[in-house]
This record gives structure tokens, C-alpha cells and sequence, in this order.
């Protein structure tokens, strides 16, 4: 992963568009891992699945929204959800209620519980962790990761849930 040595302000960051998109980390321009097919399949799939639900779980979905984590870091999950009556920003500064992160080939859980605990410190109440690879996911807790035994991953009281299968089939 490069990063850029040039030292830049967060907002000529928020007025610059990258592509692909980038994270911003302490005046510095941090390139993500983007993803491959499976990575980027289930990223749509999990979408897609939010998306239906979107009317009758009053939340919206957005991928890859740059999420400001702290005055000195921008985040962008793969996936998150808003609470249907959230602000509307172009860049989150309110804490969403779902970050979601799907692993690609080269990423470490190291460094993607490292950006969990950034969202955690955010506010965020609800980080998941989905691996096409290995087809787990973990609901990550600050005192670390969780690797789930069941074929759900939901968002406590609330009707908000995921079916692992159906996701995962979605690779086939």
C-alpha cells in the first residue's frame, strides 16, 4: 500500500476526488486495497440487501462514504448505514450506525481492526468485518474480534440483520 509523502489540509482533501477514492490520515493521502471480484460482489450484494430493506428498516445504505473518523482522519467503509433521520453530509461527521468492512486479498485483520477502533472512537456502535475468502464475519468489539458461529449478523434491538448464506452464495 503507497502513501503519498506530501503533506495536504483535510479540506483540500474533501474538494479533491480520487480514483479510487482514498483515506486521509493525518495530512497524508492513504491509498485503500481495492477490491477484487469477490470482494466487490459482496460489497454490492451487501448493499443491494440494505437497499431493500431501506423503507422498512428507515436506514440508508451508501458505499464507500468518506466518514471523518477524527479533525485529522477520513475513513471510508465499504459499506454503511445511516439512521433514516441522520444528517445529510457529503462527508459523515455523525457516526453512522453500521461500518462495514469486507476484507480484499491483501488486507490484514491488523490493520482493518485498527481502522474498526477508529470508527469505535467515532461513535460508530455497530463495526462488521466480512471475509469472501474464508466466507466468515466477525462483529468486531473494541476488546476484539468475534468470529461468528451463526448465519446472521444483526444489529441489536432492531429488526437490522444480514443472512450470511445468501451473501456468500452471491459468490458462486
Amino acid at each position: 500500500m503507497a502513501t503519498a509523502s506530501t503533506l495536504i489540509s483535510i479540506e483540500e482533501y474533501l474538494r479533491t476526488s480520487y480514483r479510487p477514492d482514498c483515506d486521509y490520515v493525518d495530512g497524508q493521502i492513504e491509498e485503500r486495497n481495492v477490491g477484487e471480484r469477490d470482494h466487490n460482489r459482496l460489497q454490492i450484494v451487501l448493499g443491494a440487501w440494505f437497499l431493500a430493506h431501506e423503507k422498512e428498516w428507515n436506514i440508508y445504505v451508501l458505499p464507500e462514504q468518506r466518514t471523518r473518523v477524527s479533525s485529522s482522519r477520513v475513513r471510508i467503509p465499504d459499506v454503511c448505514l445511516l439512521r433514516g433521520d441522520a444528517p445529510k453530509e457529503q462527508a459523515l461527521t455523525t457516526p453512522p450506525l453500521l461500518c462495514a468492512e469486507i476484507l480484499s486479498p491483501e488486507d490484514r485483520l491488523p490493520r482493518t481492526a485498527a481502522i474498526m477502533d477508529e470508527y469505535a472512537r467515532m461513535g460508530v456502535p455497530n463495526l462488521w468485518i466480512l471475509d469472501p475468502k474464508d466466507r466468515v464475519a466477525y462483529d468486531y468489539a473494541t476488546n476484539g474480534l468475534l468470529k461468528l458461529t451463526t448465519d446472521r449478523l444483526a444489529i441489536p434491538n432492531t429488526e437490522i440483520y444480514v443472512d450470511l448464506p445468501t451473501l456468500f452464495a452471491a459468490l458462486d
